[in-house]
């Protein structure tokens, strides 16, 4: 049996944002229209300086496909100690048919690009209309890739930006002027950059609240990715008293996510959140209804966006010739 082997720059050839934004959209609605069989996720969190690895595995009956992904990060000595990067990830894809693995790619690359599809993809749906102004909330890797997500559903007006490593929001600055020619502003505090958002995107592994609820202001939409287990948080849960909330998977985002804090702290309950994200885009539940309401999509990320993405890639790859085969057994 020969298995395709696709390293990090072939992928990144074999697919652009716009097309990963489509990927993403077509996991959201499989998942909303019982297509798909995702199990929690699971984490495994190491001693310091080490970081977490966590696995995500799902089926999606409308393509056929199995993937099982390995996603690590935090691990922040390993290009001195190991020479490899502080995070990395691995993606298998098995033909549901025979459950044979067909394709070994790097899943690095997909991580970013499906996380910061995902918040286009909640743009398209809750933001206002005439939102301009985005404001990012940490400016690291996913923070550039929510931006260039982002751009290609909507004009973006200016940027701005906080971070608590003055270098690194410097060098944030500087990349996006140059690569997108917007405007960015760094502001001098957090307060100061969300309170001129139309659109707040947090990214960070902010371990408390990060965003005061008096700080956002009507009408803005928040694109929550940061906290992905119970020990991270980036919002004041009293952001979500009167909000509408949106998640990507509910089960997930009540146990994991950022939705998990005010439902611990009796500030929502489960009756609070509004629908999954994928019950928008079929039109089984409204987006934004007014200009007024705070929306927030709080995004742990799932399976299925790595299955549907991955599965476009393979395709591609093999429409192209691209990749090296192995025998596997």
């Amino acid at each position: 049996m020969r298995t395709l082997l696709l390293n990090k720059e072939q992928v990144s050839s074999l697919i652009c944002m716009r097309e990963v934004i489509g990927t993403v959209e077509e996991a959201y609605r499989a998942f909303n229209s019982n297509q798909v069989v995702q199990p929690g996720y699971i984490g495994i969190h190491l001693p310091p300086p080490r970081g977490e690895i966590d696995f995500k595995l799902g089926y999606c009956n409308a393509n056929e496909m199995i993937s099982m992904k390995a996603s690590s990060g935090g691990f922040v000595d390993n290009p001195e100690s190991h020479g490899v990067p502080s995070g990395m990830g691995t993606i298998l894809l098995f033909d549901a048919q025979s459950c044979a693995l067909i394709c070994v790619m790097d899943g690095s690359l997909i991580t970013g690009l499906r996380t910061g599809a995902s918040g286009a993809v909640s743009v398209k749906a809750l933001a206002r209309k005439d939102a301009g102004k985005i404001t990012s909330i940490g400016t690291g890797n996913q923070a550039r890739m929510q931006i260039r997500a982002i751009k290609e559903i909507m004009k973006i007006e200016m940027i701005h930006a906080w971070d608590s490593n003055a270098d690194t929001l410097a060098r944030y600055k500087a990349d996006i002027e140059s690569e997108f020619g917007i405007p960015v502003v760094m502001a001098s505090s957090k307060k100061e950059a969300v309170e001129q958002a139309d659109i707040l995107v947090t990214t960070t592994r902010g371990k408390g609240p990060l965003v005061e609820a008096d700080w956002v202001k009507p009408g803005t939409h928040i694109v929550a990715i940061g906290t992905d287990q119970q020990g991270k948080q980036e919002l004041d849960p009293e952001i979500f008293r009167n909000a509408k909330i949106v998640n990507d998977s509910i089960d997930q985002c009540t146990e994991k996510g950022e939705t998990w804090h005010p439902l611990n702290r009796n500030i929502i309950s489960k009756h609070d959140i509004h629908g999954e994200i994928g019950e928008l885009l079929l039109g089984i539940k409204p987006g934004r209804e007014n200009e007024d309401e705070i929306t927030i999509f709080d995004s742990t990320g799932m399976a299925i966006q790595d299955n549907t993405t991955a599965t476009k890639i393979y395709r591609n790859a093999m429409d192209g010739k691209v990749g090296t085969f192995f025998e596997f057994f």
